[in-house]
C-alpha cells in the first residue's frame, strides 16, 4: 500500500486564494501582533520589576546600617532541633542609636557568647532592629526572579488574550461557514442539519 503524500502549504493566511477570508486574514495579524505585544511588553515588564527590586535593595540598604550591642545575660547553647539553621540563638542585647537613645531587644546571637560580649546587629533610622540588608547574590537573584516572572506574567497575559481572539474569529469563522453551507443547501433544496 502506497503512502499518502501530504503537502504543508506554509502562511496561507498571507497569500492570495480562493478560500482565503477577511477572517484568516484578521486572525494572522492578531497572531503577529500578540507575539510582537507579549515579546516587548514581557521585556519591558520584566527590565520594571527588576529595577524596582534593585531601587528597594538599594532603599533598604541605605535605611539599615550595622551597631555594636552588648549581650545583657549569657546565651544560651544551640538547640538540636535547630541542626540546619545558622546556630545563630536568641539573646537580649543592649544598644545605642545614632540618635543616643538606649535599645534592649531579643536578637539573634552567637551560641553560648558571655554576658557583656559584642555583637554586631542591624537597626533601621529610628534604632530599631532590622533585618539585615541582602547582599550582593541574593539582590542579584531577586532582581533576576523578579524581572523573570514579571515578563512572563506580562507575556503571558498578551498570549492569553491573542488565545481569547482567536477563539472568537474562530467562532465567527464557523458562523460564516454555517451561513455559506445554508446558502448551498437551500439553492439546491437540500437540509443538510
Amino acid at each position: 500500500m502506497e503512502a499518502s503524500e501530504r503537502t504543508t502549504v506554509r502562511w496561507w493566511r498571507w497569500r492570495s486564494n480562493p478560500l482565503r477570508r477577511r477572517v484568516d486574514v484578521v486572525e494572522a495579524w492578531v497572531v503577529v501582533a500578540g507575539w510582537v505585544l507579549a515579546l516587548l511588553g514581557g521585556l519591558c515588564a520584566g527590565l520594571m520589576a527588576s529595577g524596582a527590586v534593585d531601587r528597594a535593595v538599594e532603599r533598604q540598604r541605605a535605611e539599615s546600617h550595622e551597631v555594636r550591642a552588648v549581650l545583657v545575660r549569657d546565651a544560651p547553647g544551640p538547640s538540636a532541633a535547630r541542626a540546619a539553621s545558622d546556630h545563630r540563638v536568641w539573646g537580649t542585647v543592649r544598644w545605642t542609636a545614632p540618635d543616643g537613645s538606649r535599645h534592649q531587644e531579643e536578637a539573634r546571637v552567637p551560641p553560648r557568647a558571655g554576658a557583656g560580649s559584642a555583637v554586631a546587629v542591624w537597626v533601621d533610622r529610628e534604632g530599631d532592629l532590622t533585618s539585615p540588608p541582602v547582599s550582593g547574590g541574593e539582590a542579584w537573584l531577586h532582581s533576576a526572579m523578579g524581572g523573570v516572572l514579571a515578563g512572563a506574567f506580562a507575556g503571558g497575559t498578551v498570549l492569553g488574550t491573542v488565545w481569547l481572539a482567536r477563539l472568537v474569529l474562530d467562532g465567527r469563522r464557523l458562523a460564516m461557514w454555517d451561513a455559506e453551507w445554508e446558502r448551498v443547501d437551500t439553492r439546491r433544496g437540500w437540509k443538510t442539519g
